[in-house]
């Protein structure tokens, strides 16, 4: 059949159509094609040129900048300093004991660091850098930079470090940080992933680690670039960490390291300085000490032991670690143990003829002549020992304990501080379960005069006179703010004890220190408005009766003495043990004394608040003591 004209043409325009749709649905698809080659090979070029060099985007964390901790006036204690120091990358070094040589020519390399940044090159890949030297001068890292073409793979670089500026003044304080040890990783089961980084440091005793969670502050990370190798090509983009919290102690810069000074000349000796109206621990002094910016640095094997094999133990906090027989300071519990349970009267007398026997024992008194019918007042002023062992026969050592234990005697106190010691204020449940025996008469009597299973720290005793002084059961507080807001003020509450009870207390301390026959006497403030009470005690380390200069300095007894002072109206309390330095009253007492009125002045005493024939002494003693100056208040910075 013939096709018309009209069917062809009407044929060729619907075969025009489909033409035209095909060859756009096919110039669709090559432009889809090519926009995509393009694409490809323009847009997205570099994250396919990562995948065909088998690269990947790696995550890193950054080191937050740890918080920083001043004194209560602002002055600073821990800080971040600029840590100058020299790397290597051992590939881009290559002879590397050449190139060190080369840099040893210019700068001195210490050769134990040096031979651990060796061992360090060995166990890590060519392309990590490794720390040859820190806390470089200025000097120093200027000297490499302009030599750097002669030294292949060293670069100078800079990082933060922690320093402590006031050095042993606060190191029993404050503690120290280090580097992450494998000891730190074992003791956490889930640490942090911060722990991992290379030297980061943490702390490792003092408010440092007892605060670390405070003070270490969030990680921060970053993105780069890294080849199959594992070696960093770029950084991508990084987002900072969030820094650790500023803390804020109680203690005074200038009160600690006035304490510090005038413990040194002891030898061996604690002291704790307390608010007793808050709390506030003002100054915690243990002598010797040491610089605590060596640990940081990574302390010599000299040095360190030089200080473990040091016999007056300087890394050693006394003021919180040490536990010490009390003494005589003891005395004051027994009496308002006495007091409180209706076994004295303030007027009744007890006669001291040098012993009280029991048994076919004989328990001496100090003062060997006795000392005839003494009262309340005068057993405390005159410290009589004979007094005492009657007033444990009375009371029994359970009211004695549960008195001692309301003052803070065997009570651990939750302080941010390296093994915070309980001491011991036993009783007859106590002697069973320690040592499978009953209490016995005697034992009673030798608690009576802070002897025998009875132990105390500074800490408890400066405690104890702060608590009699105001008849409050007030607790230490060495953290006053976090990030500036202030921590809580405990214990305010009474202690429940009859205030005519811890008036006549307060009154044999008073007399202790201001009446002639007072054991403290000659340590007496000499200016009205800031008289003390206080209380001498003197513990014995052997059972064997000898004088202290006939025996080593290890046999000796230790000297103590507890003090408040406004007595009308207590500012501060003072707790001090001379470790085997004799008698109370006279190796403690004038510390005790000292440190109180540095207290109450804000600063070196007047010579006038001294009595007359005293001054000269002390004024060539002030002038001898290495003391800092005022310190101006920090820059609020953590660089």
């Amino acid at each position: 059949m013939k096709r018309s004209p009209k069917d062809t043409a009407t044929s060729a325009r619907r075969i025009s159509r489909r033409a035209l749709v095909v060859g756009g649905l096919q110039a669709g698809v090559v432009g889809m094609l090519g926009w995509r080659m393009r694409q490809m090979q323009v847009e997205q070029a570099d994250q396919f040129r990562l995948l065909a060099e088998e690269n990947r985007i790696n995550m890193r964390l950054i080191a937050p900048a740890r918080g920083l901790i001043y004194d209560r006036n602002g002055r600073i204690l821990a800080e971040n300093a600029q840590n100058y120091r020299i790397v290597i990358v051992r590939e881009d070094a290559g002879d590397v004991d050449q190139t060190i040589a080369k840099l040893k020519q210019l700068i001195h390399l210490d050769e134990g660091e040096l031979e651990r940044a060796l061992r360090e090159m060995e166990r890590r890949s060519p392309f990590v850098p490794v720390t040859l030297s820190d806390q470089r001068a200025w000097d120093d890292i200027a000297t490499v930079a302009v030599n750097a073409p002669a030294l292949p793979g060293i670069t100078p670089d800079v990082g933060l470090t922690r320093n402590y500026p006031l050095g042993e003044d606060f190191a029993h304080v404050v503690g120290y940080v280090g580097p992450v040890s494998d000891y730190d990783l074992e003791k956490n089961p889930d640490p942090d992933p911060l722990l991992q980084i290379p030297k980061f440091q943490i702390g490792k005793t003092g408010v440092e680690a007892k605060q670390e969670h405070r003070l270490r502050g969030e990680a921060g990370s970053k993105r780069i670039e890294v080849n199959a190798a594992g070696r960093v090509m770029r950084e991508l983009g990084r987002d900072e960490g969030i820094p650790g919290a500023d803390l804020q102690l109680t203690v005074d810069q200038g009160l600690q390291n006035f304490v510090q000074a005038r413990l040194e000349l002891g030898l061996s000796a604690s002291a704790v300085v307390m608010n007793p109206q808050n709390g506030d621990l003002l100054a915690i002094g243990s002598a010797p000490s040491f610089d605590p910016n060596k640990f940081v640095r990574g302390i010599s094997s000299a040095d360190y032991g030089e200080l473990t094999g040091n016999k007056y133990r300087p890394l050693a906090n006394k003021a919180v670690q040490g536990a010490y027989p009390p003494g005589s300071t003891f005395k004051m519990m027994v009496t308002m143990a006495a007091l409180e349970a209706g076994e004295i009267r303030p007027d009744e007398t007890i006669w001291c003829g040098g012993y009280t026997k029991l048994g076919r024992r004989r328990f001496h008194c100090w003062k060997r002549g006795g000392h005839g019918h003494v009262n309340l007042k005068e057993s405390l002023q005159q410290s009589c020992d004979v007094y005492y062992y009657e007033l444990a026969q009375r009371v029994g050592i359970d009211r004695i304990a549960e008195t001692a234990r309301k003052f803070g005697f065997g009570q651990h106190f939750d302080l941010p501080m390296s093994a915070v010691s309980s001491g011991v204020m036993p009783d007859k449940n106590w002697k069973m379960e320690s040592y499978g025996q009953s209490w016995r008469v005697g034992d009673s009597l030798n608690a009576a005069i802070g002897q025998g299973y009875v132990l105390a720290t500074p800490l408890q005793l400066a405690v104890m006179c702060a608590r009699l002084s105001t008849g409050t059961a007030i607790e230490p507080r060495l953290i006053k703010s976090v990030d500036g807001v202030e921590t809580e003020i405990r214990g305010g509450e009474p202690l429940g004890f009859d205030q005519a009870n811890l008036d006549l207390v307060r009154g044999g301390m008073y007399a202790v220190s201001n009446t002639l026959r007072g054991t403290g006497y000659r340590s007496r403030i000499d200016v009205d408005g800031k008289l003390m009470a206080g209380k001498s005690g003197t513990s014995q380390v052997r059972s064997v009766v000898v004088r202290n200069e006939d025996v080593p300095w290890e046999e000796r007894d230790h000297a103590l003495f507890v003090c408040y002072a406004p007595y009308e109206a207590p500012e501060v309390a003072v707790g001090v043990v001379v470790e085997h330095g004799g008698g109370g009253s006279s190796a403690a007492a004038p510390v005790a004394r000292d440190i109180l009125l540095y207290a109450l002045h804000g600063g070196l005493p007047p010579l006038e608040s001294y009595p007359s024939s005293q001054r000269q002494m002390i004024k060539e003693l002030h002038d001898k003591l290495p003391l800092r100056r005022e310190m101006a208040g920090p820059e609020r910075s953590r660089a």
